[in-house]
This record gives structure tokens, sequence and C-alpha cells, in this order.
């Protein structure tokens, strides 16, 4: 029988580099963040620790099984799976000739485009889902769950406001009258394919958190900070802990501003986790 992780407890990678020196990192249960210079191995380390993942959900490996010397262990221990998104930064152009063919949508030409064409649908089972758990109370003829069906669309509130906080100096407002993401500026109306990368960028991000819907998984970002401004870098860590307290947070960054606001005691470098 299946049974869904909590967390990730740790990542090991046997002779990540040539001399034989190893990687042990022991995680959090809410944010981590790796840091060090550049080409010390930040997206390395995330970028396998994907690939093992990768394998886990699709059932070819056990957690805690060792493939090309990585491992990753579970909290439970016992646990079968583990339910995790990967945020991709850069927003350059699709190169996939097949995959543009089969698109449907001709606005979508860039990595951030896709990830947000993708989550449209995602989207959109998360409301039904949300509208579907809210007949259920409401008709439930229980006074608690009756009041409590008020709760269920709080998420999506939360998701929208925080959305147009950060976009205000811009104008541009979530329609909150549209099934799909949508956006209002000064009259008229946009898609989230014209935003500007930096915009895109976070949209995706609180999207993705979003839509898990308030479950247990692992987020993992490999430098978010590309394309934000450095109030959204500051801001970024606790507005996905806002959304969804029970997503861990695994990143990799160059940005002291990510650790500004209460995390520079989340942070672990590359050196610290290294071993020979």
């Amino acid at each position: 029988m299946e049974k869904r992780a909590e967390y990730i407890q740790s990542i090991e990678i046997k002779a990540l580099w040539k001399g034989g020196r190893h990687i042990e990192w022991k995680l959090s249960p809410d944010v981590n963040i790796l840091s060090g210079i550049n080409g010390v191995g930040k997206s390395t380390i995330i970028n396998h620790s994907v690939k093992v993942l990768n394998l886990i959900d699709s059932g070819e490996l056990s957690p805690g099984e060792v493939v090309q010397g990585v491992n990753i262990k579970l909290f439970p221990e016992d646990a079968t799976t583990m339910k995790f998104d990967v945020i991709r930064s850069f927003d350059h152009p699709l190169l996939n000739s097949d995959l543009l063919e089969k698109l449907s949508d001709s606005r979508v030409k860039t990595e951030l485009d896709w990830q947000i064409y993708k989550l449209q649908k995602r989207y959109l089972d998360y409301q039904v889902n949300m509208g579907n758990r809210i007949i259920e109370l409401l008709t439930s003829g229980n006074a608690e769950d009756q009041l409590s069906a008020a709760e269920v669309s709080r998420p999506k509130i939360q998701f929208q406001n925080i959305i147009d906080e950060l976009f205000k100096d811009t104008s541009k407002k979530i329609n909150r009258k549209s099934n799909e993401i949508q956006f209002i500026q000064n009259g008229e109306t946009l898609t989230p394919y014209q935003l500007s990368s930096g915009e895109k960028q976070m949209l995706v991000i609180m999207l993705t958190v979003l839509v898990e819907n308030g479950e247990h998984y692992a987020l993992l970002m490999d430098e978010p900070e590309i394309s934000l401004h450095i109030e959204w870098q500051q801001q970024l860590i606790g507005l996905i802990r806002q959304l969804n307290p029970n997503a861990q947070i695994i990143l990799s960054t160059h940005s002291p501003a990510l650790i500004m606001d209460g995390w520079i005691d989340k942070v672990t470098e590359v050196a610290d986790v290294t071993m020979k």
C-alpha cells in the first residue's frame, strides 16, 4: 500500500566530484537553503535529487535505495512515495519542436510559459476539487461542516491577494471571475503569457504552491531569485510558507536577499555538507 512521506530527511550523494568527495545533507522539514560559490555543485545536488525523486515517484526505485550514488531518505522511514514539485527559473525559449507542434496555444514560447500552460490545468482541477468539497460540506447537514465550508476557499483567496499585492505597482490584478488565470490591467484583460519574466516566475511559484492544496510535499528550486526584484526575493520564502506551511522548501541560491527575512539559520554551505 502506498504511503506518502511528509518530507525528505536527507540527501546523500557518493563521489559527486572526482577525488571521492561526498555529500551528506540533513534536511529540515520546513526550509533548506543551499549556498556556495559558482561551480561548487549547488545545481548538481538539486538536479541529482530530482532525478531520484522522479524514479521514486514512478515506482522504479524505493526510498532509501541507492542509484548512481544518490540516496534519498524520507520521513517517515516506511514511506513509499514523496510528492514534490520542481520549479525552473530560467526563461529560455522553447526549443523542443515536437512539443511546439503539439501545443494548441501559440502563446507558449518559453520555459516559463510552458510551466504556466501546465499549471492552468492543475489550477482548474484544484478549483473543481475545491467546489466538490464545499458542496459536500454544505449538504452534510452538519452545522460545523457548513461553517468550515468557507475555509475551503481561503487559500485561493489568499493566493489572489498575494498576487494582487505583488503586482500592484503595475496595476495588474487577478481576474477573480475567470476560471483560468487571467489579469486585468487598466480595464484590459491580459493572459499570464503577457507578463514579464519576473512576474511569470513569481506566478509559477505561488500557483504551484496553491494547487498542492496544503498537503505535505517538497518544493525544489534552483536559484529562484533569477528575474525577481530584490523586494520579491526577500518575501519569497515567507509567502510560500504562508500559502502552504506544510511545504518543505529546498533551494539553492546566490542571493543574500532570500535569507534577509529571518531565514539565515536555514542556510547550509555546500562545504559544510561535503565529506571526504
